[in-house]
């Protein structure tokens, strides 16, 4: 896949910088004028939003966290389990990240998992074919997203037997989300206090696109103001690879294709508009 990825960006015949953040974009008359970490601003007729929506780790603000003596870290920036070994570890979350950490630092440590759910799990294999098989040739992945509501209940955690076997065997505990943290110790649902270690958050994700917020292109929680990947404030604005854009693949190498086919056309017709506008 790795080797695919960059055969492509190879033929595309475009010129790519790597290593490089975009810290602003600005209107600049019909089109956009993008600000880089290092500086420097590049003038653009039209603008792909492309970041992805696993770049941003969702840190929820728990109550208490500002007093709490132990660590409290996200997920994305877990490595391995040595640094936690015979610890008190809390794993927030109820999905695949939580439920894979969880498992691999109960190797080591004391773990629960901490959720407002109960697991819900989803076989990773039926009748000798992987689930993504199965999403691609049903067609779910092509459900739209305003459809997906009676179908996706909640958060499902692919397993091939193991963590459910975990979790039934005690290997894995699991509690209701606690109410808490207070100096050393969660306060649980309950009142029970327990001392812990670490807090190790797997919380999610949102889209990495604080460069457009001086923009005015996005809500109040930093979401892109967009309709099916089409910037609503912004023409010339287009968004590729959002969770849901406008189905249950869009932020998938199996659906982000469909998307661009969807935005491009627009996108294309803004900037041939801004050249002749310019005389170009």
């Amino acid at each position: 896949m790795v080797d695919y990825l960059r055969r492509y960006a190879d033929r595309l015949g475009v010129e790519v910088r790597t290593r490089t953040r975009v810290v602003g974009v600005e209107r600049d008359g019909g089109g956009f004028r993008v600000t880089t970490g290092d500086g420097r601003c590049i003038g653009a007729a039209g603008i792909v939003a492309a970041a992805g929506a696993f770049g941003n780790p969702l840190l929820p603000a728990l109550p208490g966290q500002n007093g709490f003596a132990g660590e409290v870290v996200h997920a994305a920036d877990y490595r391995s389990p040595e640094p936690y070994a015979s610890k008190r570890i809390v794993v927030v979350g109820a999905g695949n990240t939580a439920v894979q950490v969880g498992y691999e630092l109960a190797e080591v440590a004391q773990v629960t998992l901490a959720s407002r759910r109960p697991v819900q799990f989803l076989a990773q294999a039926r009748d000798g074919r992987d689930v993504h098989h199965w999403l691609t040739s049903t067609g779910f992945d092509r459900l739209p997203a305003a459809g997906l509501i009676h179908y996706v209940g909640g958060t499902l955690v692919l397993d091939g037997g193991r963590y459910r076997k975990a979790l039934e065997s005690g290997y894995l505990a699991r509690r209701a989300m606690f109410a808490a943290l207070e100096g050393e110790a969660v306060v649980w649902a309950d009142g029970t206090r327990e001392k812990v270690d670490a807090v190790l958050l797997a919380t999610g994700y949102r889209p990495s696109l604080d460069c457009l917020k001086a923009l005015g292109a996005l809500d109040a929680d930093g979401m892109p103001l967009h309709s099916g990947g089409l910037s609503v404030t912004h023409p010339g604005l287009v968004y590729l690879g959002l969770e849901f854009q406008r189905s249950f693949a869009s932020n998938t190498l199996r659906g982000v294709s469909r998307d661009a086919e969807h935005v491009v056309g627009p996108l294309v017709a803004h900037v041939r508009k801004a050249q002749i506008a310019a005389g170009l």
